[in-house]
């Protein structure tokens, strides 16, 4: 079925199956020892407008660091000190942590380990490293960025093993208690793992991420070249409550996937077999890149151990999306940053970020 190598690196006694051995993926509100992220680099990525996307990464980061350490992969020592100059010196006892690990592009979400735990028992935090193709080969060269997980492997000394399966992991999304949500337009696209039936994938995320039942939505924003990463359309925000974006308009391109999205969450259940609580995010007005549509979306958040990185795009809506955040995480800053710029790499913030829990 899938790559039964594992790591020379494990702990002895430990299989194939993670979830057999007790590892879980942790919901992203759990509390974290690290950020990590790939510092933005690539000029392909950015043609225009690369410096301004590092000075709301450098925004991000300094309040990311208020509550916990950030580690950040940068190129090599020239780089290093470039970023540090846009940090500026570390604050507190969470400083940010450099790494000399060169990568392709800057979306850690996707090129980064998963951290799986099993708290109170030898090796409680594994690193488990999913093959990465840039989306489906869309975005060559990549081996710099598949070769990502093992090094944050290395730099926190814990294990690593291989998932055996290409994946990103802005593609899954786990409230901690059993479920996981993704979209049937990634996971099943051919381009990713053609030799791999449904059941086969449902399995190796079991395995792999302690899950016990996988929710499908089905398709995608406009202009979203990952083919429907759940990080752009539905969040779990608590065991069991979803936010998701809703486009309002009839008329807007992206109207009739958002409201089959809806209609689907509508009948999901927890393993307890309640209805799941389905909470709404507006959608931002279109933005255009040289006449293509991009995939701005209020989803694409991430949750810190004591703010949350609210995308916002100059839009009236901003303002909405941050309150519906501010009620649903009342222990957290919500901090909304500017990334219009940063969206034209057809991402955001929670496409930059990749989170280290606690065990």
């Amino acid at each position: 079925m899938w790559n039964n190598e594992v790591s020379d690196r494990v702990t002895p006694g430990l299989d194939r199956s993670l979830a057999a051995n007790g590892y879980r993926l942790p919901a992203e509100w759990t509390a974290h020892q690290a950020t990590w992220l790939s510092w933005p680099h690539n000029p392909e990525t950015w043609p225009v407008g690369l410096e301004a996307v590092e000075r709301i990464m450098a925004q991000a980061v300094r309040a990311l660091r208020a509550g916990e350490v950030v580690h950040i992969n940068v190129l090599d020592r020239d780089h290093e000190a470039r970023v540090r100059a846009q940090l500026g010196p570390d604050e507190g006892a969470y400083p940010v942590r450099y790494h000399h690990i060169p990568t392709n592009d800057a979306w850690c979400r996707d090129h980064g380990a998963l951290f799986v735990v099993r708290p109170g028992r030898e090796a409680p935090l594994v690193a488990v490293d999913w093959g990465y193709n840039a989306w489906g080969g869309k975005y060559p060269p990549y081996d710099l960025d598949d070769a990502v997980p093992r090094h944050m492997a290395e730099a926190l000394d814990v294990p690593c093993i291989p998932a055996g399966m290409v994946l990103e992991g802005g593609s899954v999304e786990v409230n901690g208690t059993g479920l996981l949500l993704t979209t049937a337009a990634c996971l099943l696209n051919p381009n990713r793992n053609p030799h791999l039936t449904r059941p086969e994938i449902e399995q190796c995320l079991r395995e792999m991420l302690g899950v016990e039942r996988i929710l499908w939505l089905a398709g995608e924003l406009a202009g979203d070249d990952t083919d429907g990463h759940i990080d752009n359309l539905a969040r779990f925000v608590s065991e069991d409550t979803v936010v998701t974006v809703v486009e309002r308009d009839p008329l807007e391109e992206n109207y009739a996937v958002l409201q089959d999205n809806v209609a689907r969450l509508r009948e999901m259940k927890t393993l307890e077999g309640q209805p799941l609580r389905v909470i709404g995010l507006p959608m931002p007005s279109p933005i255009y890149l040289d006449g293509t549509r991009l995939p701005a979306s209020y989803a694409n958040f991430y949750v810190g151990n004591r703010v949350v990185l609210l995308p916002c795009y100059r839009d009236a809506k901003d303002a909405v999306a941050a309150a519906i955040l501010r009620d649903l995480f009342p222990d957290r800053r919500i901090v909304g940053l500017d990334c219009t710029e940063v969206t034209r790499g057809l991402g955001a913030f929670h496409c930059l970020t990749q989170q280290v829990p606690f065990v």
